[in-house]
């Protein structure tokens, strides 16, 4: 018995979230890329640099918790309703170690679609020499938000 083949996002709907993507300051401030999206997933990578380590040289666990949020984010966005943007209501973080690689990926993915609520989780890994080691699992609940347009990219920008 061979398992079903996931559907295809379609490219309205991927050009949709990389267009979000691109609205978040945030991600540039720590080099996050969207490098890959499916239907009901979504994979987000940051490389390795002093400005995101703590104390110890590891990866700050916010920006681990940042990644995975926006991993599985963008996986709740392949699969909300059209026309829907998406927001954090919750989520749960566990740090399993240290984030100790040169890479970090995010991967997120959709556990239960909903119109309202959708129910998602995302591995993070830090890649050291092409081996990658588990350092925290999330899991999270979106709301599908109708009629709530995000911010023009011209009206987002750094307080100063």
């Amino acid at each position: 018995m061979s398992l079903p083949t996931p559907p295809t996002l379609a490219p309205h709907i991927a050009e949709r979230v990389r267009a979000s993507f691109d609205l978040q300051n945030a991600m540039v401030l720590i080099r996050a890329s969207l490098a890959v999206l499916g239907h009901g997933s979504a994979e987000i990578h940051v490389p390795h640099w002093s400005g995101i380590e703590q104390q110890h040289g590891f990866v700050h666990g916010g920006v681990v918790g940042m990644i995975a949020d926006s991993a599985a984010g963008y996986a709740a966005m392949t699969v909300a309703p059209e026309g829907a943007s998406v927001l954090t209501v919750e989520y749960k973080m566990n740090l399993l170690a240290p984030a100790d690689g040169d890479l970090l990926i995010a991967r997120g993915k959709v556990v239960r679609p909903g119109r309202t609520l959708i129910v998602t989780q995302a591995e993070v890994f830090a890649v050291r020499d092409g081996r990658e080691t588990l350092c925290a699992l999330m899991q999270q609940t979106i709301m599908a938000m109708q009629g709530k347009a995000e911010k023009p990219k011209g009206q987002l920008g750094l307080a100063g």
